[in-house]
């Protein structure tokens, strides 16, 4: 009897503080992804430029795209089915390693027709750099991570702007032609060139390398959206198509905020003791109603093959600890570890001829490979990780095994 008093008193202990741990008001995360979604509050999201885009171009229609190019301005074309002819600015933000051939094909046709496509991306898809006989080059030795972005028209001198948190700078290594202007330059320890404007039979492509210029973050800093106005003068005052269809996917929208079920009720005093005193008393009516029961007499099961709810169980077990950090390495060694038996290739330096030594001995194409293998690089130079970095790079993996 002493003994059970004892344990039934430590059951009691356990209850109070599991369910004071359970008494918190909200749990409050920033999330850092660069999503550049238009419904995204957070840093990096764009919900504030997306906002603002009927006060830049007044009288003007505004249109969130959630397909592909090639799909929706083949749909909105002379003799097609649409309900409008698509004419005006394209803009792109971020995530544009989607577009493939046929959107580059639309996109230049709908510029060709006296439009303008406008690219704010760290790396355009890879077909429009080659169609335009572009280079782009990275500098990662950012002095304190900030850097100067600046334009090349003395007139927008004063919208200049200074960014910060950056893990280096895209540029233009190589520009085609002489009919290409140079249009702005980001400057850390070398100026270069990163905003450019490249005329296309009656119309016009823009490309800019810093799409952290348009996020919350940045536009909500100190004068940063001057900057954002400048680059913006150099589109024509027209219906603007704003292309959301990478952007859709993303989960977070806002930032995540977690809240007990039983916070608002545990505030009621009342009610908070009630709550425990019904916990505890269902503890003991179960601790001593059980002693009075003769025990169940257990059925021997033959064995059985637990392979897969032992996987399922440490699956849960990630899952529920969201440990992504874990599972993200976990996966990229796997992965790697299958391409050194599968292709007999030497996966300690992740470069651009490992790249090209895997296109050519998987067979899948040069694009495809560098973007997982950039992927993977990227991930393994992050600290903190989240939900939808473990998805991107399930869904890089499974379109290399795909094909």
């Amino acid at each position: 009897m002493k003994k059970t008093g004892i344990i039934v008193a430590l059951i009691i202990i356990a209850i109070v503080v599991i369910v004071k741990s359970c008494d918190f008001k909200r749990i409050h995360v920033v999330n850092w992804e660069e999503s550049f979604n238009e419904k995204s509050t957070n840093p990096y999201g764009v919900s504030v430029f997306y906002k603002e885009l009927p006060k830049l171009f007044k009288d003007n229609s505004i249109r969130t795209i959630y397909y592909t190019p090639s799909t929706y301005l083949y749909a909105n074309s002379i003799d097609s089915y649409g309900d409008h002819i698509a004419e005006g600015n394209y803009v792109i933000i971020g995530n544009s390693d989607y577009l493939d051939e046929y959107d580059i094909e639309e996109l230049l046709n709908f510029t060709a027709k006296g439009n303008t496509l406008f690219i704010s991306d760290y790396y355009p898809a890879q077909k429009i750099i080659d169609t335009l006989h572009l280079k782009i080059g990275f500098n990662n030795k950012v002095k304190d991570s900030t850097s100067l972005f600046t334009f090349t028209n003395t007139k927008l001198k004063d919208k200049q702007t200074k960014i910060d948190k950056l893990d280096g700078n895209y540029y233009f290594s190589e520009i085609g032609q002489d009919s290409y202007k140079v249009l702005g330059h980001v400057k850390d320890s070398i100026e270069r060139t990163n905003f450019i404007e490249i005329p296309h039979i009656d119309g016009r492509i823009i490309l800019h390398l810093e799409p952290k210029a348009f996020t919350n973050y940045n536009l909500l800093k100190n004068e940063n959206y001057k900057y954002v106005e400048g680059v913006l003068n150099y589109l024509p005052t027209e219906d603007v198509y704003f292309d959301s269809y990478t952007k859709m996917f993303d989960a977070y929208y806002g930032n995540v905020e977690e809240e007990s079920n039983l916070s608002w009720f545990l505030e009621q005093i009342a009610f908070k003791w009630a709550w425990y005193l019904a916990l505890i008393l269902t503890l003991l009516f179960m601790i001593f109603n059980a002693k009075r029961r003769q025990r169940i007499i257990k059925t021997i099961k033959p064995l059985e093959n637990t392979t897969v709810g032992f996987v399922k169980t440490i699956s849960n077990l990630y899952y529920e600890t969201e440990d992504h950090k874990n599972i993200i390495d976990k996966k990229i060694t796997y992965f790697l570890e299958k391409i050194r038996t599968d292709y007999n290739l030497n996966t300690s330096k992740l470069d651009d001829e490992f790249a090209e030594k895997l296109s050519q001995k998987s067979g899948k194409s040069l694009e495809e490979v560098t973007k997982l293998v950039k992927y993977i690089n990227w991930l393994r130079s992050k600290k903190e990780f989240f939900e939808e970095n473990l998805i991107n790079l399930n869904r890089h993996i499974e379109v290399f095994y795909s094909k």
